[in-house]
């Protein structure tokens, strides 16, 4: 889920290098990056409708989609020059190194640099 489609196809294709396959903005777009292909779901999609419950469908949250990247600082500083944002400061451990980019909506992607890379 996104709160403004165009914002979400700017950020994935011009940040992060997805391919853009369908834009039906307002209500919705695909892109694409290799086998990942995500969805963006505006408020006038069908995804965006009500539930039988009456909870409604928002972006953001704790799910990301995990991006593998070759060298994190330059990553990080690259993305930061383009104005991103970021949940927290790389973080490294015995798998590798881990930062939390925060799309237009809030939503998350985990950049990760495997140990050893």
């Amino acid at each position: 889920m996104v709160d403004d489609v165009a914002a979400a196809v700017e950020f994935y294709t011009t940040l992060l290098g997805f391919e853009l396959l369908t834009n039906a903005a307002p209500a919705f777009a695909d892109v694409q990056r290799g086998q990942l292909r995500l969805l963006l779901s505006g408020p006038a999609s069908s995804a965006g409708r009500p539930m039988a419950d009456g909870a409604q469908p928002a972006p953001g949250g704790w799910n990301r989609i995990h991006l593998l990247v070759e060298d994190i600082g330059v990553e990080v500083e690259r993305l930061r020059g383009l104005g991103a944002t970021f949940r927290n400061e790389v973080v490294r451990g015995p798998g590798g190194a881990q930062v939390l980019l925060i799309d237009p909506a809030g939503n998350l992607i985990e950049l990760f640099q495997p140990a050893g890379s």
